[in-house]
């Protein structure tokens, strides 16, 4: 169910279309060098490649991508199936697996094309890795057993996993049984995405006037101008004690979840103010975490209320597209002064339709946090909880 917060108040066009963009100019991308880059796939077969010197295909997603990477491993011999053996416990980085060899331009034009498809192309970082897809399938591995090489779904609903054997040929898996010839998984690494993604909301956020109460490193953030008692006292701050998200049985390939949080209130002028709040830690469902981590910073807060929304990348979040996203939203709602206009209604409502229909970006969500807030607090979506308490930031 969708609910809609009340506008009180517009910025005007003009400056709503400026800031957007800003964020949406993107200078133009060469074609890798000495390669062919993916091009949009046609007719639902691998990607092709494009002809020579043309640059890449706006359009693919991110599973597009790896799976038509997945078959080109899959009809290569690489030295994949021996480095995963060896080291069956890691998740290997799969330009490295590749280095020197023929496929390795490959895999650097794909993880090109993922950086686009995930609104990091300015990072100068390779994201893409390989693991085995579960621990069961090493004996087969290791005993010479050809493996199968899949790209992992960005969708968790999927019924099927599609894996593809030395011939190219597509092998159709069901997701909720291991099965007995060992698969590789071609994935993003989520946890780098991550990193890179928050800095991404963080500057364009930023860059369109969207103040922060803390710095990328997670400490309190001092702006040109503020007036604040708590610039020589302290301020107060929500500390979460523990954290759960509910076991929503994920099929036997997934890897771990990457979960962030966007938090927003207001700055003393009215304006929102939002953080970007990571919980590298919060990889496991069903699992409970004790961070003593601050989530929310009330600092130079006009009120004393906060919200919450609570994401995870599972591959395929386009950090760019969340913050024009975000932007689009926070930008049109202005507190009205007379009581707190909550935001998580703005942020969940500027999300993508596709959020809310076969990917689980969207994990939960908190209304009105405060500095008074403790004790164990549901989410409004039933999907995780965190147990809170007041915390006093005292300055130096």
């Amino acid at each position: 169910m969708s609910h809609r917060v009340p506008r009180t108040a517009l910025l005007s066009t003009a400056a709503i279309t400026a800031a957007l963009l800003a964020l949406t100019a993107v200078p133009a991308q060469a074609a890798p060098a000495g390669g062919q880059p993916f091009a949009a796939p046609v007719g639902g077969q691998p990607f092709a490649a494009a002809e020579a010197g043309q640059p890449f295909a706006a359009g693919p997603t991110v599973y597009d991508i790896t799976d038509a990477l997945a078959r080109d491993l899959a009809v290569t011999v690489t030295p994949l199936a021996a480095r995963v053996a060896a080291d069956a416990d890691q998740t290997l980085d799969l330009s490295a697996a590749v280095a020197g060899k023929g496929l390795g331009k490959r895999v650097a034009q794909a993880d090109e094309a993922v950086l686009r498809a995930k609104g990091l192309e300015d990072a100068d970082s390779a994201l893409l890795q390989v693991r085995l897809a579960h621990p069961d399938m090493l004996p087969a591995l290791r005993a010479g057993k050809a493996p199968l090489i899949a790209a992992t779904p960005t969708d968790d609903t999927a019924a099927d996993l599609v894996a593809y054997d030395r011939t190219g040929a597509r092998v159709v898996l069901d997701v909720a049984t291991v099965p007995a010839r060992p698969v590789l998984m071609i994935e993003v690494d989520t946890a780098q995405a991550l990193k890179l993604g928050a800095e991404v909301l963080r500057s364009e956020l930023a860059a369109a006037g969207v103040t922060s109460a803390t710095t990328a490193d997670g400490a309190p953030a001092v702006a040109a101008g503020d007036q604040l008692q708590a610039a020589s006292t302290g301020y107060w701050a929500t500390k979460v004690t523990s954290v759960q998200v509910a076991d929503i049985k994920e099929p036997f390939f997934k890897g771990n979840a990457e979960i962030f949080n966007i938090v927003g209130g207001y700055d003393l002028n009215g304006d929102p103010k939002v953080d970007i709040v990571e919980m590298p830690y919060l990889d496991k469902a069903a699992t409970t975490y004790y961070p003593n981590q601050l989530l929310v910073h009330f600092k130079a807060y006009k009120w004393n209320l906060a919200d919450v929304v609570m994401m995870e990348d599972d591959g395929d979040t386009n950090y760019k597209s969340l913050a024009i996203a975000l932007v689009t939203a926070l930008l049109t709602v202005i507190d009205g002064g007379a009581a707190f206009t909550p935001l998580v209604t703005a942020i969940i409502d500027a999300m993508p339709n596709k959020w809310w229909t076969d990917d689980p970006d969207y994990v939960d969500s908190w209304y009105t946090l405060s500095t008074k807030s403790t004790g164990r607090l549901n989410g409004a979506a039933g999907n995780a909880w965190m147990t809170v308490q007041p915390y006093w930031v005292a300055a130096l």
